[in-house]
Formats: structure tokens, sequence, C-alpha cells
């Protein structure tokens, strides 16, 4: 009988520790007192506050505790949210590659809390701190399911203070509760912290995310519980002027000039879930340089938005249709043109607004309205870029949207041809994601219209996954019609019917020194409607991957492909080789490998390479980028990626070198500066951009930035400016 009562109690211990680890919640209580935010957690408030701790170890293993404890407490008042942190460790070596703001937490000791403002589960603030008071900030959306829905370009005034102890430090924050959106009364706020200790070789949760879901994943919350429900926010109006001086010279034309360039951005808090951004002249100038990519394949390369206004509710614009294959809105279109003979160049914005952001617990709205100059010389037309795009909240974390985007110019141009006044789509989609995260998808159906064709031109796609502890499935299914078009959205073909599988299989070995190890099988298969669904692209993948316990990654791969080309094609780019012939199947494989080590070492790298058949020819890349971390003030990498192409005669063959050094110092946590160079010889190309920061406000900084740009078969100097730029963030 004793037995049965002792193995009774211990299923019920059992189960009243599983419910605690599903139902983990704190309260915030509402303060009065001044808190001095100096990083110490001297204040009387911070003694019987409230807050999540027994943080749950996620990486090397997700079922036992921390070895490392992490302290949180939370209060509140009228108009802030106030965190007191306190985090131990085995040492006070701490990991910090920069103190430049938004570090990447990879490779850094941080500690970062997320919250659910609207609990569903679907987007999230981030606010990130390190021991030496370091902040970062982040805009999650479509649920933390991948890290494409991870804006670290988002800015939002907050502070944060670290003190360093020997063991352990403590960090204090003050959240304006203005820089969150949420709901007038709301008293629960979804709530999530993780945090990086290199020392320990640890990664931790206070709610308990297992490894097969991304820590960022918002199926996995506990929930914040206010004392007293929060009123309604103030609406802060935020201007953020600026002023740019640049002298520049183009070495080709001959031509210079020195020009002073004004405007600036309004945000305006509409209620407490709507943003209002305006903006006027804005000037997009070169204080951020974009990485370079050697490009081999026969399509366009998409690159991310680092432009501050479009970046708040981004994911309401930019996440319908397909990303890789049809994603009918891409912001990055807007202020780029094609001038007369082809070449993608400037094109200058006249201003815009932008309404975006949670109309109730349900429903999101966005609208984008942007009008660019026109260019008459370059034949350049005056183009109004609108977009309005409305999202519905189904069952537990799932969403139904819709949109409407029109490109038009209302104004008659002899250089605009009839199928170019404009361009409209509509569209739906459907976005699925589970409860717990396990299942997740997509379906979408879009048309476009144009002048005199209004049939047909449909793209449409359906993707569902699964994700699991031991095996990982997805099916993505693509039609893009071949009159489908869409001018503000990244659609690299058309006329294409396509489909790719992932089946994957993950062993978790208990082992010192792996972590886990994986075998995929990643078929992609394309088809041509046009060509009486022609099968013209083959690409079956196969990879073993490996994760080891001291954080570093490895993988071998090996793919067999088929290609019939329907386009002449120079895989080289070469100014006067002899494309492959158009109408021809080409047959090839190839093995790579790669290998990650851990970031938080002093000296860190990764390095790729493959082999093979390239069409009727061979291939050989190489790709390594080496880091040295000389903490807190330096962060020195070199960037290497070397592609040899081998093609029968007559047919042109090249060594294709990208070689980028960069050089980023931070003297203090408001003064960095940051050098890149970038040399391609397949673009013809060094690129020297060198740029000094002082941030002497929150979110107002003073740019000086030097760029210098050279041909290499030659060298000659192609094109030289230097910027003077001031901005300032004034809070109204």
């Amino acid at each position: 009988m004793s037995k049965v009562r002792c193995t009774l109690a211990a299923l019920l211990f059992t189960v009243a520790l599983l419910a605690q680890e599903t139902e983990k919640s704190f309260t915030v209580g509402l303060v009065s007192d001044v808190i001095k935010l100096d990083g110490v957690l001297d204040e009387a408030v911070w003694k019987d506050a409230d807050g999540p701790n027994d943080f749950q170890q996620y990486f090397p293993s997700d079922s036992i505790l921390a070895k490392n404890k992490t302290d949180i407490k939370m209060v509140y008042d009228n108009t802030t949210l106030y965190i007191g942190i306190t985090v131990h460790s085995v040492g006070d070596d701490w990991v910090i590659p920069s103190l430049r703001r938004d570090f990447r937490a990879s490779g850094n000791d941080n500690v970062n809390l997320v919250f659910d403002t609207f609990n569903d589960g679907t987007n999230a603030f981030m606010f990130g701190i390190n021991p030496y008071g370091v902040q970062r900030e982040v805009l999650i959306s479509g649920g933390g399911l991948d890290l494409r829905g991870f804006n670290t370009a988002w800015d939002v005034k907050w502070k944060g203070e670290s003190k360093r102890y020997k063991n352990y430090y403590t960090a204090e924050l003050a959240i304006p509760l203005t820089s969150f959106k949420f709901k007038e009364g709301e008293t629960k706020w979804r709530f999530q912290c993780y945090r990086f200790d290199m020392q320990s070789n640890e990664r931790s949760v206070w709610y308990k995310v297992p490894q097969n879901q991304l820590v960022i994943s918002l199926a996995f919350m506990g929930d914040m519980y206010f004392e007293k429900p929060l009123g309604k926010s103030r609406t802060p109006l935020a201007l953020i002027p600026y002023i740019n001086t640049i002298s520049e010279k183009n070495f080709e034309t001959e031509v210079g000039n020195t020009k002073l360039k004004a405007g600036g951005d309004a945000k305006i808090s509409i209620g407490n879930g709507m943003n209002l951004d305006l903006t006027f002249n804005p000037d997009f100038s070169n204080v951020e340089v974009d990485a370079i990519i050697t490009n081999l394949t026969r399509f366009e390369i998409g690159l991310p938005e680092r432009r501050q206004f479009f970046v708040d509710n981004s994911d309401l614009f930019g996440s319908f249709g397909g990303s890789r294959d049809a994603n009918p809105f891409f912001s990055r279109r807007i202020g780029i043109a094609s001038d007369s003979i082809g070449n993608s160049i400037e094109n200058r914005i006249i201003g815009g607004v932008r309404l975006s952001g949670k109309l109730n617990e349900d429903w999101r709205l966005g609208f984008l309205n942007i009008q660019t100059d026109e260019d008459v010389d370059n034949e350049i037309a005056s183009n109004n870029n609108m977009m309005f795009a409305l999202q519905k909240k189904v069952f537990a974390r799932s969403n139904v949207s819709m949109f409407f985007i029109n490109k038009q110019s209302f104004k008659d141009y002899d250089f605009i041809e009839r199928d170019d006044e404009y361009n409209r789509l509509v569209g739906m989609d459907y976005n699925l994601a589970s409860k717990d995260n396990s299942w997740f998808g997509k379906f979408y159906l879009h048309k476009s219209f144009q002048p005199d064709d209004n049939k047909g031109n449909f793209s449409s796609g359906a993707f569902l996954g699964r994700n699991s502890r031991h095996f990982n499935f997805f099916q993505d299914i693509a039609y893009i019609d071949e009159e489908f078009r869409s001018d503000l959205g990244f659609v690299p073909r058309t006329d294409i019917f396509k489909t790719a599988t992932s089946a994957e299989v993950v062993f978790w070995p208990k082992s010192k020194l792996l972590n886990n190890y994986s075998f995929q099988l990643f078929p992609i298969l394309t088809w041509r409607p046009g060509l009486d669904f022609k099968n013209t692209d083959r690409d079956i993948r196969t990879s073993m991957g490996f994760n080891f316990t001291d954080q570093s990654q490895g993988q071998l791969g090996f793919s067999n492909s088929f290609v019939y080309l329907t386009d002449p094609f120079d895989p080289t780019r070469s100014e006067d080789g002899i494309k492959l012939p158009a109408n021809q199947e080409y047959h090839f494989n190839q093995f790579s490998l790669s290998y990650q080590s851990n970031r938080g070492n002093v000296f860190f790298f990764q390095t790729d390479a493959s082999l093979g058949r390239f069409f009727n020819g061979n291939s050989f890349s190489f790709g390594s980028e080496i880091n040295l971390r000389l903490q807190p003030k330096a962060l020195i990498s070199l960037a290497l990626n070397y592609d040899k192409i081998s093609l029968p005669d007559p047919y042109p063959s090249a060594g294709l070198w990208l070689v980028s050094p960069r050089f980023e110092f931070t003297f203090s946590k408001s003064v960095f500066w940051t050098t890149i160079l970038q040399y391609s010889n397949q673009r013809d190309n060094l690129g020297i951009n060198s740029r000094l920061q002082w941030r002497f406000a929150p979110l107002s900084d003073l740019f000086i930035v030097y760029n210098d740009n050279y041909f290499v078969n030659q060298f000659s100097p192609r094109y030289r400016s230097i910027n003077l730029k001031l901005t300032y963030w004034l809070n109204i």
C-alpha cells in the first residue's frame, strides 16, 4: 500500500511540476518611487519586486535548469516599465565584441527580453542589454518562425545601464510605455527572456523552448500581469530632421558637384496600437553600405531593407506571397529606377506617408503612399507607389491577409510605353502557425493588372511544414503566370510551376562532443507552363549537418542538377563573353562542405567550399570569413570568396574574386568608426566606405562618410564622395 501511495505522490508531483512549467507567470507592481538608472539595484523598490527567474537551459540541453542564475525584477509607473536584472556566471571574463548598439546576440554575453503586448503569438518587441550596458532592440514578426521575421533595423528611445562585478553583473532598463503598442486597459502581456552565457557555453530561457524550435519563437511564452490596468498611451510626436552636405564626383562623366540636402521624418502614435510615419525629401545616402555578392545564377538577388521609414510593422507589407519566388511588395524597389540604357540608379523620393499597426486585438492595418520624382534626362517617370494591407487573426496564431498595390504615373511621358503606365495587384494570403509551432504554412493567390492586360496574370502558392524534435518536413508549391508582374515586388522569374520538398531526420546523441546531427533530402523541381510544362530545372540536394556542443557547426552536401536553358547565359558575366546557348540541356553534380566555429572565441571563422561540374564545364568555389575580436574596442574581419569557372572554348572562363576586409572600432558607446573595403573583379570595382559616427544623443547622430570607388581592371577612379550628415531625434 505504501508503494502505491509513493507512486501516486510521485505522479501528482510530476503533474504539478509539468503544470508549473507550462503556466509560468509573475506580477509587475505599480510604484511611485524614483529609480536612478545607473545599473545598480540599490533602490528599495527592487527588494520586493516580482519577476521571472528559474531559467531553463536551451543549449546544450533543453531538459535541465540553467547552471547559472538569472533574476529579473519588474515594476512600472504611469509612463515607464522598469526592469532590474542580475546575471550570474562562473567568472567575469565577459565576451563583448563591440560597444556599438544593435549587437548580434550570438558570440556575446547578453540578456534579451521579449514582450508580446497583444497576446497574439505573432508580433513582439524585444529589448536586449549586455554587461557593458550596450543596447539592442528588435521587432519580431511572423511568430518568430524564422529569422526573416527578426528585424534589427528598428530603433526606439529607451535607456539601459549595467554594472559589472566579480562573477555577475546587474542592469537597469527604463522602457517608456510609448515604445510599446498595446490595448488600453490591458492587464496581461506574454513574456519570454533568453540569455547567452559564453563563459559556461550555455543558452537559457525563462519559458522552456525545445531545441528544435528557434529561441525567438513566440509560441513559447509565459505571462506577466500588471497590478493595475494599463491606461491610454499618450500620443508622442517624434520629429527626426536631417541635414546632409555631400561633395561628389563621377570620374566616368567628369561631373562633380557639392550640394546641401535637408528633410526629415515624423513618427506619430495614434492611440495605443497604430503608427503614422511621414517622410519628406528623405536621404538614403551611403551611410550604410550593402554587401556585394558574387552572382553565378541567372536571377536577381534580393538585399534586406535598412531604411528606417520602412521598418515599423514591415511584415504587414513585405510578408505576402513567397519570399524566394513571388513577393508582391519589396520596399527596396522604391527609390530605385532603371535609366534609358537599363542601369539601376537612385530615384529621388519626394515624400510619403505610412500608417500601420493594430486596430484591435484581431485586426491589423497597413497603408503606404510614396511619391517619387521624375528624371526626364534618364527617362524616369514620377510615380505614385501605394499599398493597402489588412490582416485578421484567426485561430490561436494564424491570420488571413489581403492587399492592394498600385504603382502609377499620373503624367503623360513620351518615353513611357502604354504597358508601363500602371501596375496593380490584389491578393490574399493565409498564414498558418499552430499553437505549439509544430505546424506552419502559407497559402496565397495574387493577381496583377496592367493596361489592356487583365486576363490571367496569377501568382499562387502553397506551403506546409512540420517541425518536431526528430523529423522536419515541408512542401512548397508555387505557380507564377507568364504575364504576372509586380513592379514593386521581388519576382526573379515568371512562367514557372515549382515544387520544393524537404525531409530531415535529426538525431540527438548523448555525447560531450556532438549536440545533434541530421540528414536532409531537398529536391527542387521547376516546370515551364509556357513550354508545355517542360521540366527546365531540377536540383536534388542531400546534406548531413553537425551541431557541436561547443556551438560550432559543420555540413557536408551533394547536389545533382539539371538545367534546360531557355535564354543564353554567361555565368561569368564577362563583358565580351560568348553566352552558353539556349535550348540545350546541362547536367552537373557538385560536392560541398562548410564549417563555422564558435563565435564567442577571440578568433572565430566560417568557411565553405564546393567542387564539381558546372553547366558544360567545371567549377570550384571557396568562401571564408575570419574575425578577430579585440574586445570591446575593435572587431576586425576579412571575407574572401573565390569562384573558378572553367568552361570549354569558346565560352569564357574566369576566376572571380570577392575580397572584403572590415575594421570596426568602438571608442565608446557613442563613437564608432567603421571602414569596409569591397573588391570584386566581376563588378570591376574596388569600393571603400569609411564612416565615423557620433551618437551625441539617443538615436541622434553625426556622420562623416567617405566613399571611393575604382575600376580594378585598369585601376582608375570611378566615383568619390564625402558626406557630412546630421540627424536628430526630437520627442515632443
